[in-house]
């Protein structure tokens, strides 16, 4: 079983609370909560996990809820329910980024599936973060120049091509790359080239200019 908590949205306090037996009796860690103001209310401490969250409630709606949660770039996976399921619904609920959309009253084996899957989706997603934070904090220990020079070996441009762009030796070009292998923690080019694609390249390249 993934780790994570199940955090659950529904205004109805039947289906809520036998939402969250369910789950407890099946060994998840689960939070609940009667309206998406008031899972909007804890959003910035929400605990890692997914939401499963009721589509038609009284305020806010599932959709709503779904869009201001993007707007704060909270990315927890979503599975939408609701007794009122219909085409239209589910497609805007899958288009902004729902993890799944699932018809009350779904079954057990389907919803536990599915919140097992998005349990591991989410692990997946802190794991990306971790990694790109932990190559954000590597790029930033760069120099100016090793920035630019980093950006040309990224195009593709060969030692002899970086230095004439940047007016230096091409001897000097190789202590820069020697510098950035050693400062990125990567042995080998491609290596290089593959970890710099999980960051903004745009920001890469848009850095100020200037010498080391």
């Amino acid at each position: 079983m993934a780790d994570g908590v199940v955090h659950i949205v529904d205004d109805d306090p039947a289906v809520r609370d036998s939402l969250d037996l369910l789950l407890r009796l099946r060994g998840y860690r689960t939070r609940t909560y009667e309206s998406g103001e008031a899972l909007l209310a804890s959003a910035d401490a929400l605990a890692d996990g997914c939401i499963v969250l009721d589509l038609r409630m009284s305020g806010l709606s599932g959709l709503e809820v779904q869009q201001q949660l993007a707007a704060r770039r909270l990315d927890l996976p979503i599975i939408m329910l609701t007794a009122h399921g219909d085409a239209g619904s589910a497609r805007d609920a899958l288009k902004g980024g729902a993890f799944e959309f699932l018809e009350k009253p779904a079954d057990d084996a389907l919803l536990l599936q599915a919140i097992e899957s998005a349990l591991d989706a989410g692990r997946e997603k802190r794991s990306q973060r971790m990694r790109r934070a932990e190559i954000a904090e590597r790029m930033e220990r760069l120099t100016p120049r090793e920035r630019e020079v980093l950006s040309h070996v990224v195009a593709g441009h060969h030692n002899r091509e970086i230095a004439v762009a940047l007016d230096i030796s091409p001897r000097t070009v190789e202590v820069y790359k020697a510098k950035l292998f050693d400062k990125l923690q990567v042995e080998r080019l491609p290596d290089l080239i593959r970890l710099v694609l999980d960051v903004d390249l745009p920001r890469l390249r848009n850095d100020d200019k200037g010498n080391p």
